[in-house]
């Protein structure tokens, strides 16, 4: 019970903490080696171009001298070299196990995801250039759901495969589609990695959706995402729009991060231990004195749904069967 005594310890809790040191990424393999000309480029060139794609100065010379000084064209040979190199790799670290990675939730307006992405180090897991893949994850996932333009006149919540998020847009700021970003970190990064799965939720007025992540830490470009390694979004229904709803659902989500229910239950069901799977009738992880239910019933809100991440889960069982 690690977990429930670091989310009860964390009272009052909060959504983000300071952001990831950023770590240099090791040379590409694509370039190992080569020999460099005696042209040189400006060093004004080079740290700009070493600043915006994170390859070490080795490469990023290389990439200017094969480009004749144009950083526009460096930079574009840069990603469809290690994009090469990734999609070469991805084939040959198929199987390698991918037990570590992050969490990212994205929230905006009325709709809010989860993704996973894995890889196999919590090293790699830490770096800038892994953080910014499930940053455009994210970002994939909040298209998928923003597309969605029926009327709504309840919530509606769907869940995104390894293979489903890996055919999304990469974005506005991207060509292709999300895999081909995945092909480009695991060629910079050099581990196998994984687009897991997502899951989205969308409301309508009249609903809002908590959401926690453990362990948070910003984003290190994009303010609204939270990476972690757990997480969790909680539909619930309220007759009015209260300030303190922000609050409220944090706890709810910080419950059903340490508490993991299977279903919600009813209010209805009798009080249960700390075994009890029904999120109602479990003790609030805040105030064990109490149920959940009993700590929602007064606020004037009905949870009606949730959804929780931890990242890694299910690859003991993968490997046990």
């Amino acid at each position: 019970m690690s977990l429930l005594r670091s989310l009860r310890s964390c009272l009052p809790a909060r959504s983000g903490s300071s952001p990831a040191g950023r770590l240099l990424s090791r040379p590409p393999p694509f370039l190992a080696g080569a020999g460099l000309s005696s042209s040189t480029s400006s060093k004004e060139q080079l740290l700009k171009l070493r600043q915006k794609t994170g390859y070490s100065f080795v490469n990023c010379k290389k990439a200017l001298e094969t480009c004749g000084g144009d950083l526009r064209q460096a930079e574009t040979w840069l990603h469809e070299q290690a994009q090469k190199e990734g999609w070469s790799k991805i084939s040959k670290l198929q199987g390698r196990k991918t037990k570590e990675g992050l969490i990212g939730l994205l929230q905006e307006e009325n709709a809010a995801v989860l993704v996973e992405v894995n890889c196999e180090t919590d090293f790699v897991s830490r770096n800038s250039n892994f953080q910014h893949l499930v940053q455009q994850v994210a970002l994939g996932a909040m298209l998928h759901c923003q597309s969605l333009t029926e009327q709504l006149s309840t919530y509606r919540k769907g869940f995104l495969s390894s293979s489903e998020l890996s055919e999304l847009p990469a974005g506005p700021e991207h060509e292709g589609f999300l895999k081909d970003q995945l092909a480009l970190a695991v060629g910079k990064l050099g581990e196998h990695m994984t687009l897991k799965r997502a899951a989205w939720v969308k409301v309508p007025s009249g609903f809002y959706v908590g959401s926690y992540v453990h362990g948070a830490m910003q984003s290190p470009s994009l303010q609204n995402l939270v990476l972690g390694k757990y997480g969790a979004l909680v539909v619930c229904e309220t007759s009015e729009q209260r300030a303190d709803l922000e609050d409220l659902g944090r706890h709810l989500g910080q419950h059903v991060v340490g508490m993991a229910p299977l279903s919600v239950g009813s209010l209805d069901d009798a009080p249960g231990g700390e075994m009890e799977t029904k999120m109602l009738s479990q003790p609030y992880l805040l105030d064990p004195s109490i149920t959940l239910g009993q700590y929602v019933q007064p606020q004037g809100v009905t949870v009606v749904d949730f959804v929780r991440f931890e990242c890694g889960e299910g690859e003991e069982e993968a490997e046990a069967e």
